[in-house]
């Protein structure tokens, strides 16, 4: 199939474009900056735009089959009344600029696999979330929300639109663990308030997987939770961490206060959690290859 993806010179974008090729699918990558970014496997091309603006790129989306949606701003930072801005319009104006493309595919078979987030769910405790589950009312849930809400407008055209709420990705070269694992190294690994919050992660080859699974249902549509089976709360993921690099875990907890000192509200995220499970993958018979945090950060980190 031709696929169109925007966001894929990041770090999902780039594990999955070499899934995507590796079946036989051709990618179109949407870049600021092809000359600067680094060689694509067979199969796999730059073409030069801003997806945040309208251009010249928009004619060729029309061509593809499907359309992935990775672009957006860092949420991984001190969310100021400008950060807040910024991850927000990145968002919004590249959906709705993937969408009003897709006015010339009107009639045609088309896949849109969206990205969102399990923010959508907002804070919980030990409440088990699936894609049933209501919205919640802090700033990562209302950006879910509105940012599915731009990506269904594409339905208007005749496209499916499935809405892929990312857990917390672990990878090699980027992701959670590229903040996690320095920290261990030097010794100062440690859980984060009281440990008890759910940590909802998955490893970048299931997410690659994922996408492949979904490209090959071609009819689906809807919101799909892109979680492990097996969420683990925060201290147990801080021990198996420090297992597999081999570096102890004996420091206290850091302080909720600082936390919510240094980071503001995004600390009180790294605070609370959400145990998302992943009921429709499950039901369509998806089958993980890494179920478990240890066998995940066993691969990852060696």
């Amino acid at each position: 199939m031709k696929i169109f993806m925007t966001g894929g010179t990041g770090f999902v974008g780039t594990t999955l474009t070499k899934k995507l090729t590796q079946g036989n699918h051709q990618v179109t990558i949407l870049t600021r900056a092809p000359t600067q970014n680094g060689p694509l496997p067979e199969g796999a091309t730059y073409l030069h735009g801003d997806p945040t603006e309208k251009g010249a790129w928009q004619e060729t989306v029309a061509e593809h089959e499907v359309i992935i949606n990775l672009a957006g701003a860092s949420i991984f930072r001190r969310w100021t009344e400008t950060a807040r801005e910024i991850i927000r319009e990145s968002r919004m104006h590249t959906t709705r600029n993937l969408v009003e493309a897709l006015s010339a595919r009107r009639g045609k078979e088309t896949l849109i696999l969206s990205t969102s987030a399990i923010g959508y769910y907002g804070s919980h405790e030990d409440e088990e979330l699936n894609e049933n589950a209501p919205p919640g009312q802090n700033f990562l849930s209302s950006l879910a929300q509105e940012w599915e809400s731009e990506a269904l407008k594409a339905e208007a055209f005749g496209a499916k639109v499935a809405l892929l709420r990312f857990g917390i990705i672990l990878g090699k070269n980027g992701g959670a663990l590229r903040q996690m694992v320095p920290l261990f190294n030097m010794y100062l690994g440690s859980p984060l308030g009281s440990g008890e919050q759910w940590f909802s992660w998955i490893h970048e080859e299931d997410l690659a997987r994922i996408y492949s699974h979904l490209i090959a249902q071609k009819n689906i549509s809807g919101p799909i939770n892109c979680t492990a089976p097996n969420p683990v709360r925060n201290i147990d993921l801080t021990k198996t961490l420090g297992e597999v690099l081999g570096k102890p875990t004996f420091l206290p907890a850091v302080p909720g206060f600082m936390l919510r000192m240094i980071m503001g509200e995004f600390g009180s995220v790294l605070l609370e959690g959400q145990k998302v499970l992943p009921k429709r993958l499950l039901d369509m018979g998806f089958h993980f290859k890494f179920p478990k945090i240890k066998r995940a950060l066993e691969d990852l980190l060696g």
